[in-house]
């Protein structure tokens, strides 16, 4: 029997419900399998955890976490409690950077039973990987002075080694999709970190030379994720880019609700983290029509992660035939309530 030791982290807000129900399907997934297990571990962190201890998670919560095979968490951030800045960097990106997950993925692609915004989607199917460790999100910079002479400098960090990773994941991937990697930049307005970026894209991408390659500025691509996505495949992107990109793509899917990402550690020393895109949601708790699948999703890419690629694919088949039933929460025109997305996924499941 395999255990595999879950850190479950719920958060704030619908990452209170949805997680607890993808730990259901977790489990009948193992059950399933038969030669599988879960072990969860709960930790309570939280803007509550906040207001009542003064810190997002403990002095030794990331001690705590280590144990754990993985970070599955729900969703972060209560503004009406505690400022963003707050909660993001006293847990979610605490645990970005302590466990060194320096790659962010998050896929995006037309699902049937879901209204894409777009006009005409074509069946696209693209996945951002985004470098997770530096580059704008630096916390190089700081301010001086005051009033009308105040100056606030932020420094973007790009170091080789990182910008490498990123790219190599990228194409590594590409090799297991439709081979064509292509590059966001802004070299044409960004004059040291993005030549920097297109030089090391250049001599990665020599390295493999059975992919398709292609360096798009970030403004242009952002509007060809909205009038051409079905060209794209594997796109890799520096953090700010990655991050705007990843919305871009749950968006044109046709909900935020419904888009997964992994935070991967790939040296092996830490436990990656999945989570799904959207947020809290406060103005919906309490009310059963929180979406599970963003959620779902992002356990299917742990499965994935582990290796257990035919589990996940599974997961991901009975996601798609439970909303090409019309089996949805409200967010995504639909009238089911969580639990009943919840419980027609098992079914698929078991009918597998």
């Amino acid at each position: 029997m395999s255990v595999i030791k879950l850190a479950v982290i719920p958060g704030d807000g619908i990452g209170k419900e949805v997680v607890p129900a993808s730990l259901k399907v977790l489990d009948v997934l193992a059950e399933l399998h038969g030669g599988l297990r879960f072990e969860y571990k709960q930790y309570p962190w939280s803007c509550e955890y906040y207001l009542e201890h003064g810190v997002m998670m403990p002095e030794d919560g990331i001690e705590q976490l280590k144990d754990s095979d993985a970070v599955f968490l729900g969703a972060v951030g209560n503004p009406n409690l505690v400022a963003d800045h707050i909660s993001l960097w006293g847990l979610l990106i605490k645990i970005r950077r302590e466990f060194e997950q320096v790659i962010n993925v998050r896929p995006a692609r037309s699902m049937k039973g879901v209204t894409s915004p777009l006009a005409n989607p074509k069946d696209f199917d693209l996945i951002v990987v985004r470098e997770n460790s530096e580059g704008e999100y630096s916390e190089s910079g700081g301010r001086i002075h005051s009033g009308e002479d105040e100056i606030v400098i932020q420094n973007a960090v790009f170091t080789r080694k990182a910008t490498e990773r990123a790219m190599r994941y990228a194409f590594e991937l590409a090799k297991k999709r439709r081979s064509k990697v292509t590059s966001a930049t802004k070299s044409n307005g960004i004059v040291h970190s993005m030549p920097f970026w297109d030089e090391v894209f250049h001599q990665v991408a020599a390295e493999y030379p059975g992919i398709q390659t292609e360096s798009r500025h970030i403004d242009a691509l952002s509007a060809f994720f909205v009038t051409r996505p079905h060209e794209y495949d594997v796109i890799v992107a520096s953090n700010l880019f990655g991050d705007i990109l990843t919305d871009i793509g749950a968006a044109i899917m046709g909900s935020i609700g419904i888009a997964p990402a992994a935070n991967i550690n790939i040296n092996g020393k830490y436990p990656s983290m999945f989570e799904p895109v959207h947020g809290s949601a406060p103005d919906i708790v309490g009310k059963g029509i929180a979406n599970p699948i963003g959620q779902l999703w992002t356990a299917s890419m742990m499965l994935d992660h582990f290796g257990y690629q035919d589990l996940g694919k599974n997961l991901l088949q009975a996601i798609q035939s439970t909303l090409e039933k019309g089996i949805k929460t409200p967010d995504l025109g639909g009238r089911s309530k969580m639990d009943e997305v919840i419980e027609e996924v098992i079914n698929q499941l078991k009918n597998m």
